[in-house]
C-alpha cells in the first residue's frame, strides 16, 4: 500500500533532504507521491530500497533496520499509537498479537499481504521469534520495528540475531521463514539500577533480590498486624513472590492479591443451549473428526451434521498458512485461524456465491484430547453479507461481528471519501507544481526583457518612474561588412549566424553582470551601472567587451567561412532610463551618452575596442592595457581624443570567458 512508500519517502526527506529523495526516486523511476489506500507493486518499494542503498552508500540490512525504526514512529504519528500500545502488557504479548492487529487492519486494507509472526518463550527469558513473509529480503525490518516498540512501550533494549532454521515445512505458501533469537535487557531508572543491579548481575539474580526484599516487607507487615492483635497468631514465613507478581493497586496504597479463578464441579449448560448460544463453533479430535458444531455452521455446511466426518473435507485453512493437521494447529494455537469452506462440498445454492470464511481462536482441551474452534463469520461489509445471502440475524446477538460489519461499512465510506480527497489533493499538487514551473518560465522570459525590479513593479500594477543615473558605461557592437554578408546569403544563414553570436554574448552578460539593453539587426547594446548602480561599471563592461572579441572568433562568416569580425565602442557618462510602451514595454536609455557610445562603435576598427576619453579615465588605473588612438573627427561631435582597450593584465582568458 501507498502508506509504506510514503513512510519510506518521509524517512529519506527527514534524514537526508528533498534533493536526496528526488535523486533516489528518479534513479528508481517512480512517482513523487503515493496515495495511502492505493495498492502499488512490490517492485516499486524494492527499487526504492535498492537505490537508497546505492545513493546513501549504506548496506541493505542497515537501511531496512533504520526503516523499521522509522516505520514504528511513522505509524504512531499516523494515529496508530493507542492501537499499538494496547496490544500487550509485555513484549511477548505485543508480538503474539501482531497477527491479530494485521487481521483487523485487513478490514480497511483489504488487499494487504502482511507478514506473520509466531513467538516462543525460552527458559532463560529469551524468545524465538518466527517471521514468515511472501517477500524475500525484508527480514531486517523486523529488528528495527520490534526494537523501537520494546524501547518505547516496555523500556527494554533488545538484541535480535537470526538463527539458522531448517524447519521450512511448517507453513504452506510462505516463501521466507526467519527465526530470530530475542534477548531482553530492562532499562532501570538510575536509582533502581544502583539498588537492584550491578554490571556483573544477571536478570535472574536481580529477580531473586527483589523477591527477598518483598518477602522481608511481607513478614514485617505480618509482624505489625500480629502485634496489633495481641500476638494471637504466629506468622508463617513463605514466599509470596509469584502471587505478588499479580498484585493490583486499588486507590491509595490498598493492595489486592492476584486473582484465582473458581470453576464449577460440572458444566451448568446443556448441549442444545451451548450449540445455539455459540452458533459458530466446532469441536474436533486429533484425527480432525467433527465431534460438535454450532447450529449456524450446520445450517450453512449441512455435511458436518454427520458427526465423525473429517473437518478438512469441508474446510481449508487460509490463515495461518499451515497444513491442516492437529500438530500444525497446536504450534500456531495463539494465532487467529481463518477457515474457508470448500466449494465442491457446499450445497447447490452456494455454487454462485463467494465462499464463507470463519475467523476465530483455537483452544486445546487436554482432558478430552479435542480442539475447540470458537469463531465468527469473517464479513467486512453489508455487501459481503448480501453476497452470501446471509443476514445479521444469523449472527449471535452477543457476537461483535454484527457491530463490526455496521461500523466497518461506515469506516469504508469514510475511507473512500478520504481516498477521493487524497486524489484531489494530489491532482492539485501536480497542477500547482506545473503552474509554478510555468510561472518560472514566464518570469524568466519577463526578466530577459526587463530588469527584475522593474518587472516586479509592473506585475504589481505600479507605475515605473524614469530614473537618472549620474554615471554608467554603455557599449555598442556591430558586425563588420554585415550589409555585404546579407546581400550574398540566404536569410536563414543570417539568422543562424546572429543567433550563434548572440547566444555567446548573452552568456557573457551573466558572467560579467551587465544589462543587455537591446539588439537591432547586428547591433548589440549593453550597459553597466544600470538599472543597479555599481562603482565597477566600467571594468565590467570592459571585461565583457574583451570577451566579445574572443567569442566572435567562434562564429563563422557564411560567405567566406572565416570567423566574423566585430567593432566595439564604449563610453561613460550620465543617462536617463525608463520603461517605454505598454504592449511590448522596453527598458530604454536616453541621453547624449548613448549617442557618443554609438559613435565610438561606428568610428571604431574591426576586432578592436574603441574607448572614449571618459571611459579611459575610469579604466586607466585599473590594470588594463590601453593604447592611445589620438584625436579623430566624430560625426556630430567634432574632434575627440580616443583610445583602444587591448587586454586585462590581471585576468586570464578563461576568467574573461567565464570558463572553469
Amino acid at each position: 500500500y501507498g502508506f509504506i512508500n510514503t513512510c519510506l519517502k518521509s524517512l529519506v526527506v527527514e534524514k537526508y533532504g528533498e534533493e536526496t529523495w528526488e535523486k533516489l526516486r528518479l534513479q528508481a523511476g517512480v512517482q513523487d507521491s503515493f496515495l495511502t489506500f492505493e495498492v502499488y507493486k512490490d517492485e516499486i518499494t524494492m527499487q526504492l530500497v535498492d537505490k537508497a542503498c546505492k545513493v546513501l552508500g549504506v548496506p541493505a540490512d542497515i537501511v531496512l533496520r533504520e526503516f523499521g525504526k522509522y516505520f514504528f514512529e511513522f505509524c504512531k504519528r499516523s494515529g496508530y499509537d493507542h492501537m499499538l500500545r494496547t496490544l500487550g502488557g509485555n513484549l511477548y504479548e505485543f508480538i503474539e498479537n501482531l497477527d491479530a492487529l494485521h487481521s483487523y487492519l485487513s478490514l480497511s486494507y483489504q488487499e494487504m499481504n502482511a507478514p506473520s509472526f509466531r513467538v516462543e518463550k525460552n527458559e532463560d527469558g529469551s524468545m524465538h521469534l518466527h517471521y514468515y513473509s511472501d517477500r524475500r529480503g525484508l527480514c531486517h525490518i523486523v529488528p528495527g520495528i520490534i526494537g523501537a516498540a520494546a524501547l518505547d512501550f516496555f523500556n527494554i533494549e533488545i538484541s535480535m540475531k537470526i538463527v539458522n532454521q531448517t524447519e521450512e515445512e511448517e507453513r504452506t505458501g510462505k516463501k521466507e521463514h526467519i527465526v530470530f533469537l530475542v534477548t531482553q535487557t530492562p532499562l532501570y531508572p538510575h536509582k533502581e539500577r544502583n539498588e537492584f543491579s550491578s554490571s556483573s548481575q544477571c536478570p535472574v539474580d536481580s529477580e531473586k533480590q527483589i523477591e527477598n526484599q518483598l518477602n522481608r516487607e511481607d513478614l514485617e507487615k505480618a509482624k505489625n498486624a500480629n502485634g496489633d492483635r495481641g500476638n494471637s497468631v504466629c506468622p508463617v514465613r513463605k514466599s509470596h513472590w509469584k502471587t505478588l507478581r499479580g498484585i493490583i493497586t486499588l486507590g491509595k496504597g490498598k493492595l489486592l492479591r492476584g486473582f484465582d479463578p473458581v470453576y464449577p464441579k460440572s458444566l451448568w449448560i446443556d448441549t442444545k443451549t451451548f450449540c445455539n448460544g455459540l452458533p459458530f463453533h466446532m469441536v474436533f479430535d486429533k484425527e480432525l473428526k467433527v465431534k460438535q458444531a454450532g447450529v449456524s455452521i450446520q445450517k450453512i455446511v449441512p455435511g458436518i451434521q454427520t458427526m465423525g466426518i473429517c473437518l478438512d473435507q469441508y474446510f481449508r485453512i487460509i490463515h495461518p498458512e499451515v497444513p491442516f493437521t492437529i500438530s500444525s494447529i497446536q504450534k500456531f494455537i495463539n494465532s487467529q485461524f481463518v477457515f474457508q469452506t470448500r466449494r465442491e462440498m457446499m450445497p447447490e445454492s452456494w455454487k454462485e456465491r463467494p465462499m464463507l470464511e470463519l475467523r476465530g481462536q483455537m483452544m486445546w482441551m487436554e482432558p478430552l484430547q479435542c480442539m475447540l474452534y470458537l469463531c465468527s463469520p469473517l464479513l467486512r461489509t453489508l455487501h459481503e453479507l448480501e453476497e452470501r445471502q446471509m443476514h445479521i440475524a444469523d449472527i449471535a446477538p452477543h457476537d461483535v461481528t454484527r457491530d463490526l460489519i455496521l461500523l466497518n461499512q461506515q469506516r469504508l465510506a469514510e475511507m473512500e471519501l478520504s481516498n477521493q480527497l487524497e486524489r484531489k489533493k494530489e491532482e492539485l499538487r501536480i497542477l500547482s507544481k506545473h503552474l509554478e514551473e510555468e510561472k518560472k518560465k514566464t518570469e524568466a522570459l519577463l526578466y530577459a526583457m526587463l530588469p527584475q525590479h522593474v518587472a516586479n513593479q509592473l506585475k504589481e500594477g505600479k507605475r515605473v518612474e524614469a530614473g537618472e543615473f549620474k554615471e554608467c558605461t554603455i557599449l555598442f557592437s556591430d558586425v563588420v561588412t554585415f550589409t555585404n554578408i546579407c546581400a550574398q546569403c540566404e536569410p536563414i544563414q543570417i539568422v543562424l549566424m546572429l543567433n550563434s553570436m548572440y547566444l555567446r554574448f548573452d552568456r557573457l552578460t551573466t558572467v560579467h553582470d551587465v544589462y543587455k539593453v537591446e539588439t537591432i539587426g547586428d547591433a548589440y547594446m549593453v550597459v553597466g551601472g544600470v538599472p543597479v548602480p555599481v562603482p565597477t561599471h566600467a571594468e565590467r563592461v570592459a571585461n565583457f567587451a574583451l570577451g566579445m572579441i574572443m567569442a566572435a572568433k567562434g562564429v563563422q562568416n557564411p560567405v567566406s567561412g572565416n570567423p566574423i569580425q566585430i567593432r566595439v565602442g564604449i563610453h561613460t557618462g550620465p543617462v536617463l532610463a525608463g520603461v517605454v510602451g505598454e504592449k511590448m514595454p522596453r527598458y530604454c536609455l536616453f541621453g547624449d551618452t548613448v549617442n557618443i557610445a554609438s559613435r565610438m562603435e561606428s568610428h571604431g576598427v574591426p576586432s578592436k575596442i574603441h574607448l572614449s576619453s571618459s571611459a579611459y579615465q575610469c579604466l586607466k588605473y585599473k590594470n588594463y592595457e590601453i593604447t592611445e588612438r589620438g584625436e579623430i573627427e566624430v560625426k556630430g561631435k567634432g574632434k575627440m581624443h580616443t583610445y583602444f582597450l587591448i587586454r586585462n593584465k590581471s585576468a586570464t582568458e578563461n576568467e574573461i570567458m567565464g570558463r572553469p
